[in-house]
């Protein structure tokens, strides 16, 4: 990412870039980034997008052997081409020997390093990945929204936010900008205003009804599910998201058991390091054996729900009832 960053910065560009990864946001953030530093006056003359699976290589190598026409450069966009997955030998061939004034950018989810095309564009220009970020690196992104908004947090406040909103960099950037909005007029971001303004992700909304069936909250877990239902999210999906829940708490407490760290357990599970501590929470109020118990009536509910046995919607309102009444 550093290598494009400089090469943004100084002007000095490749003949091919490939951005490519998860993390969507940053990915289309840097492709607008380096289309307008190749492109600062949006010359769409010279511009061409192509996207999705069925691109026909012909009319795509022989707009590129078409030289530009009063401009510095041509530039091709290809996106979602599957390109790097799946042989595309004719236009690796071509990227041997591009002309000076061509610039081809591709934007792509995955990719296969084996590839011939991934392997052209590592000699012709530059492949930069953008993966899912870390708590540490999300946590300095936001903050840098918030300070340039001239905005503070507090880190427990910050703890809850990310807490609340996910790990998705597109969703972190719409809320911050709904907190930055409502916190108009003052310097800081507090609890209250990440509760009135920040909206729940599913699978948070999942982890709550899940805390509330572990405090026996059987009002609030069954609330929570209606709430779920209300913004038409499939019971089927419902019940999924429980049983892997439950599967991480499990998990979790296992691992506790054993004596290792939240570091060790974010890792583990693939979950960020404050994931960990509302699970690590959470598990106290189970034992290990009602937490394996739950695992196995999910699986067996899901089981049911597909064989036609249950009903989706009943299935887990039946789990919620069994597992949230007082014993």
């Amino acid at each position: 990412m550093k290598s494009l960053q400089q090469d943004i910065q100084t002007g000095e560009f490749k003949n091919a870039y490939l951005l490519y990864g998860e993390e969507a946001f940053l990915k289309q953030e840097y492709k607008k980034r380096l289309l307008k530093a190749l492109d600062p006056e949006g010359d769409t003359m010279n511009t061409a997008v192509y996207q999705g699976k069925d691109i026909e290589i012909g009319p795509l190598i022989e707009l590129a052997e078409t030289m530009p026409f009063l401009a510095e450069r041509r530039i091709i966009v290809v996106e979602d081409s599957g390109f790097f997955k799946n042989k595309c030998d004719r236009l690796a061939d071509y990227m041997k020997e591009m002309p000076d004034y061509l610039c081809m950018v591709f934007v792509e989810d995955q990719v296969d390093k084996r590839s011939r095309m991934y392997k052209a564009v590592g000699k012709a220009g530059r492949a930069v990945q953008f993966a899912v970020q870390d708590e540490k690196a999300l946590m300095q992104w936001v903050l840098g929204i918030f300070s340039r908004a001239g905005r503070r947090i507090t880190r427990k406040d910050m703890g809850s936010f990310m807490s609340r909103v996910g790990t998705d960099m597109g969703n972190i950037y719409q809320e911050a900008e709904k907190l930055i909005c409502y916190t108009m007029g003052s310097d800081r971001i507090t609890a209250q205003d990440i509760e009135a303004v920040c909206v729940t992700q599913i699978t948070n909304k999942i982890f709550e009804m899940v805390r509330a069936v572990a405090q026996r909250d059987q009002k609030r877990a069954l609330d929570l599910y209606e709430d779920l239902l209300a913004l038409r999210e499939p019971p089927m999906r419902i019940l999924y998201l429980l049983a892997r829940q439950f599967r991480q708490l499990m998990q979790t407490k296992e691992m506790l058991e054993e004596g290792k760290g939240q570091q060790e357990i974010s890792k583990t599970l693939g979950v960020p390091s404050f994931a960990v501590r509302n699970y690590v929470s959470c598990v106290r109020d189970y034992e290990k054996e009602r937490l394996k118990k739950a695992v196995e009536d999910l699986t067996e509910a899901e089981e049911d729900v597909k064989t036609g046995r249950l009903g989706d919607r009943l299935s887990v309102e039946l789990l919620i009832v069994q597992y949230s009444s007082a014993i």
